[in-house]
């Protein structure tokens, strides 16, 4: 690892049909072997499914998804004496 600069994050462009960059972010994990027509359109076929369902728009029908199947309480070891226990910690917003 050079010393020289840092190395900045590369800027995700956002979703060209919803204009989202969470989206987007789902779609580039979503994306197996560079394909990512294949991949927008799986995604872009389930929102559309999704959205019918729950009446809602895609956008908000996915966005609701995606907080309801985040985790709220991760576990982190703390040790006390000679034992380690598992303790529960709220994850902080941005980690998830």
């Amino acid at each position: 690892m050079p010393r020289r600069r840092v190395i900045g994050q590369r800027k995700i462009l956002p979703d060209p049909k919803f204009g989202s960059e969470l989206l987007a972010k789902f779609v580039n994990i979503l994306m197996v072997d560079g394909k990512k027509s294949t991949a927008e359109a799986i995604v872009y076929n389930a929102l559309e499914t999704l959205a019918q369902r729950s009446g809602k728009t895609e956008l908000d029908a996915f966005e609701l998804a995606l907080d309801n199947v985040r985790p709220t309480v991760e576990v982190k070891s703390r040790r006390v004496g000679g034992s380690t226990y598992q303790v529960p910690v709220e994850v902080r917003p941005g980690s998830s």
